[in-house]
C-alpha cells in the first residue's frame, strides 16, 4: 500500500476508534471499558488503537474532549439566539431554559459520557477531568455570564457577581430536569419541564430585577 494511502486511511481509522469508544464508554463508564471491547466496536485491531492512542486514559480524553467542544458549540449558538437580542427578558430566559435543556436528548451519546463521568469520576484522571470543563461547561458558563453582565449594564438585570448569576439560571432553570431525568436517561412530560423552567425562570427575576 502506498504512503498516499496509508495517510488517507490513518483519518478514517481514528474517526471510527473515537465514534466506537464513545460508544464503550457511554454504555460501560471509564473503568469497565476496555481497549479489546472498543476495538470491537470500532471494527479494528487494538494495535491500530495504540497506534493512535497511548493508553485508554488518552483515548478517553480525546473522545470527551471533542464530544465537548461539538455540544459547547452548540449551547454558545443557543445563547446567542436567545441572549444576542432581547425582545422580551422572561420570554428570551425560559426559550434559553428549553434549550439548555433540549441539548440532552439532541446530544445523547454526550451525555450517556456525562453521567459516566459522575458515576466514575474518582476514576478517571484529574488532568482529564479539568480539561473537559475548559473545554466544554466552563466555555460556556462564561459567555452566560458575559451576557448577563451585559444585561445589567443595560438595566435589564441588577447583577453584582455574573459568574454566581450563571450557575444559579442553570440550576433553576434546567437543574430541576437535568436531576429529574438522570441527564436525559429518562423521559419526562413536555408539560412538566416547560413548568419547571417558566418556575425557575420566575425565581431567577424576583433574584435578579433591578430593585
Amino acid at each position: 500500500m502506498s504512503r498516499e494511502n496509508v495517510s488517507r486511511r490513518g483519518p478514517e481509522k481514528r474517526r471510527a476508534i473515537i465514534d466506537g469508544a464513545r460508544e464503550v464508554f457511554g454504555r460501560d463508564g471509564y473503568t469497565r471499558a476496555s481497549i479489546d471491547t472498543i476495538a470491537k466496536a470500532a471494527e479494528v485491531s487494538t494495535r491500530t488503537i495504540y497506534n493512535h492512542f497511548a493508553d485508554k486514559g488518552e483515548l478517553f480524553r480525546a473522545v470527551i474532549l471533542e464530544s465537548a467542544a461539538v455540544v459547547r458549540d452548540a449551547q454558545l449558538a443557543d445563547l446567542d439566539r436567545h441572549l444576542g437580542k432581547i425582545v422580551d427578558l422572561r420570554s428570551d430566559l425560559i426559550g434559553l431554559g428549553h434549550a439548555l435543556i433540549a441539548a440532552m436528548a439532541e446530544f445523547g451519546a454526550h451525555f450517556a459520557l456525562v453521567r459516566q463521568i459522575n458515576a466514575d469520576v474518582g476514576h478517571i484522571p484529574a488532568e482529564v477531568l479539568a480539561a473537559w470543563q475548559e473545554t466544554g461547561p466552563h466555555r460556556v458558563q462564561a459567555d452566560l455570564a458575559r451576557r448577563l453582565a451585559e444585561l445589567s449594564d443595560k438595566g435589564l438585570l441588577q447583577i453584582d457577581d455574573p459568574r454566581r448569576a450563571a450557575v444559579h439560571f442553570v440550576l433553576l432553570a434546567a437543574g430541576e430536569v437535568q436531576s429529574l431525568t438522570f441527564w436525559g436517561a429518562q423521559p419526562i412530560d413536555e408539560g412538566a419541564v416547560d413548568a419547571i423552567v417558566t418556575a425557575g425562570v420566575e425565581v431567577f427575576l424576583r433574584a435578579y430585577r433591578p430593585r
